[in-house]
């Protein structure tokens, strides 16, 4: 018999509770989008080394097929989307970095032909390291955002032992509900995936965590886990609640260590969009080449939520909902917190792309001098203190910032959410963190 367990008291600290915005397309079913005529695929889409070109100018490819090879222990494979023509391999800014990426540029035949091995396999005997494996080949990484490489979360030292599975369902983003919709419409292939991810770290304790703004997802999740033993866990909506730290803190009341990762606590964090990659790599030995993706924001004639095949064009996507309403003047790949300002709309989707937002009323306030409110102390999930951070990096005092555990930061945007000086302290931060990692 399973349950829900409703944890009334968050036990993480800081934390905001901004407007959620998400009315717009939580009721919106996930729609199909038409095969983009052409669509650009950076090699590089998750933390660690970019795979290397698998594919040449002028070779044809199906979709599924490996145009990019990993190149290192942190990497994975890279395929095609579509099946067609590859019409170049060159140089491009990443969709969210902006470095020069080696992107490779196809062109539809418009006929959709998958690779052969894309199948349905008989799993009643798969055993964890082949889950392992048929995951690294489907190049599929965290869909949460931060597109770590599944496979290594999949495979903890041994010196860490992992008892505990969380599923993270919060998506505590405004504005976003590509997760909201994936667990209503998709509950029982997550589940499935669910099995899997758990098999292959070999642990029997599963928690799926989501927050109390979707009420009808607990339901389906509920279902869905029936006679699994796996417990949802209905927590109080805020956040940052969907970053992993904060979420094994408020589920299970443990703390990573500063520097340390889930698994130090014998934890392991799988968003739900993974967990659905996950068994789409398993049983069908399908490749992560399409996600789903919200489409919202002012700026947007009909916010949806959509289907979206890797490497395609930002504005493609806007155009499918019915174009711009007005002229845009800010759009952003992910959410208004943690997302990244676009230059333009030719930008193509990625891996870790969960929205793009379009808003033609952006106002950006003259930043002030500090008033040593606080405020951003209060605030922060990390513990960490915003204002004396971005003091050390504006003095360009980079060892005391690193002193005072800026590379905790997780950039969640909290701090600069509750700052009455409007002070950017998250673009501060980053730019602490690049020189750190410049002088190591």
């Amino acid at each position: 018999m399973n349950k829900i367990t409703f944890l009334s008291m968050l036990r993480f600290r800081g934390g905001i509770h901004p407007r959620e915005n998400k009315e717009a397309t939580e009721h919106r079913p996930i729609e199909v989008t038409p095969l983009p005529s052409r669509v650009y695929t950076p090699l590089g889409q998750h933390i660690g080394t970019p795979s290397k070109p698998a594919v040449k100018k002028g070779d044809t490819v199906r979709t599924g097929t490996v145009i990019g090879e990993p190149s290192a222990q942190v990497s994975v494979p890279t395929h095609s989307s579509i099946s067609g023509t590859v019409i170049d391999v060159i140089d491009l800014p990443h969709p969210l970095t902006g470095r020069l990426t080696t992107t490779v540029i196809i062109e539809s035949d418009g006929n959709d032909t998958t690779e052969d091995e894309i199948n349905s396999y008989d799993c009643s005997n798969i055993t964890p390291q082949e889950i392992i494996d048929l995951v690294r080949r489907a190049g599929v990484v965290g869909l949460g955002g931060a597109a770590f490489p599944t496979f290594i979360k999949l495979s903890p030292p041994e010196d860490k032992p992992v008892d505990t599975l969380i599923i993270n369902g919060c998506e505590c983003e405004p504005y976003l509900t590509a997760d909201h919709r994936l667990m209503l419409e998709k509950s029982k292939e997550i589940v499935d995936g669910t099995r899997f991810i758990a098999q292959a770290l070999g642990v029997k304790n599963v928690i799926v965590a989501i927050e109390d703004n979707k009420l009808d997802a607990i339901t389906a999740m509920k279902e869905a886990v029936a006679n699994t033993g796996f417990q949802i866990i209905k927590l109080k909506t805020k956040y940052p609640q969907g970053a992993e730290k904060q979420l094994i803190k408020a589920c299970l009341n443990r703390e990573v260590p500063s520097g340390g990762l889930p698994a130090d606590v014998g934890c392991i964090v799988q968003n739900v969009g993974t967990a659905f990659a996950v068994r789409n790599a398993v049983r069908f030995h399908r490749p992560l080449y399409e996600r789903v993706v919200t489409i919202t924001g002012n700026g947007v004639k009909e916010p949806k939520n959509l289907w979206v095949r890797i490497g395609t064009p930002t504005r493609d996507l806007i155009e499918f909902c019915g174009g711009y309403n007005g002229e845009p003047q800010k759009i952003i790949m992910g959410g208004p917190m943690m997302g990244v300002a676009l230059a333009d709309d030719s930008v193509p989707v990625v891996k870790g792309t969960s929205g793009i937002l379009v808003f033609n009323d952006i106002r950006e306030p003259s930043e002030q001098d500090c008033i040593r409110c606080g405020r951003c102390i209060e605030a922060c999930p990390m513990g960490l203190s915003p204002t004396r951070l971005n003091y050390h990096i504006r003095a360009k005092r980079w060892q005391q910032a690193k002193a005072e555990h800026i590379l905790d930061c997780i950039e969640c945007g909290c701090c600069a959410y509750v700052c009455p000086a409007k002070i950017r302290l998250v673009h501060s931060f980053k730019f602490g963190k690049a020189q750190l990692a410049r002088m190591k």
